[in-house]
């Protein structure tokens, strides 16, 4: 299943969708008109997917493989739009805690890193964990504003999220997979000056906005492998990062291991697990992101981020 935040001009405040072809159904609506119950925001329905999700089945199956505006119940109570008349926001527009990020899970990346950074090549013995602000997040298609009385170092890193649903403490690699509710795509935008000005990295990581993520959560039952998954970023139409999950240094089974040892994990926990080569401060001459670029962030089998760059 694909889902949603959404919003349109009569309800402007994000609530939760279920995505099907280019359609949104308005869940708590559809719900209703099925004499069920369901969540009407997406950390709800996360907290009790085992319940909710028998609803979405049911809403699903009343399509029957039909578009959604043909099912009379749906529509004729207004729960039905087209995913283009509507406004996505993050599909989390406010996580409850900090988004974990792991720092140089690539080993290209670590290597690129190393050569501006003048230290080893070698990666990481151990993840490096660190976190963005909630007020981070910003929308799949929203605008990123620099401020260049800020920063003007702003570079982008596409990363696969992973949507923690059941929560858990000292979690076995073998049943890490278990406890993810799905997969979502995420551009840790990144203030390079504030990085370096701070020697850490959760300034430079949690300017408002720098945060998009979207455009929906694929649930985990679609996403047979999460070690399968191309990445790929494009600044203006031109290709700067391309690669694959596979070559991730901690995988996302090792990452919940590791991340949940002593330190409960909760559903609705966003990690961010960390981004390839191609980053812009690691070329030569570096390369920054400025007003007026669009910056598209993928990942296969779950979609694609579009933001637009603005000034203030």
């Amino acid at each position: 299943m694909k889902l949603v935040s959404f919003s349109t001009h009569v309800l402007p405040t994000p609530h939760l969708g279920l995505v099907l072809h280019d359609e949104v159904v308005d869940v708590d609506l559809a719900s209703r008109a099925l004499n069920l119950s369901a969540p009407d925001q997406m950390l709800d329905l996360i907290t009790t997917y085992e319940q909710s999700q028998q609803v979405l089945q049911a809403i699903i199956e009343r399509a029957a493989g039909r578009p959604l505006s043909q099912v009379k119940a749906f529509s004729e109570i207004g729960a039905v739009h087209l995913l283009s008349d509507v406004q996505l926001a993050s599909p989390i527009p406010r996580p409850a805690k900090n988004v974990v990020c792991l720092g140089l899970n690539y080993s290209e990346h670590a290597q690129e890193t190393a050569a501006i950074r003048g230290r080893s090549a070698s990666g990481p013995a151990h993840p490096i964990f660190f976190t963005k602000a909630p007020t981070s997040m910003n929308s799949p298609y929203g605008e990123i504003i620099i401020d260049p009385s800020v920063s003007s170092d702003i570079d982008w890193e596409v990363e696969l999220g992973v949507i923690i649903g059941k929560g858990g403490k000292n979690i076995r690699e073998e049943d890490a997979l278990s406890h993810v509710f799905g997969y979502t795509v995420i551009n840790d935008i990144t203030a390079r000056d504030l990085q370096e000005q701070h020697k850490q990295y959760f300034k430079g990581k949690s300017l408002d906005g720098s945060c998009p993520m979207g455009p929906w959560i694929v649930t985990a039952d679609e996403i047979a492998d999460p070690q399968q998954l191309a990445l790929r970023l494009r600044v203006n139409g031109v290709t700067k990062q391309d690669s694959t999950t596979a070559q991730m240094i901690f995988n996302v089974r090792q990452i919940i291991s590791i991340l949940s040892a002593g330190l409960t994990l909760e559903a609705g926990d966003i990690i961010a697990t960390g981004t390839p080569s191609g980053v812009g401060f690691a070329r030569k001459p570096p390369e920054f992101l400025k007003p007026g670029d669009v910056v598209e962030a993928e990942v296969e089998g779950i979609g694609t981020l579009r933001n637009t760059v603005a000034g203030v």
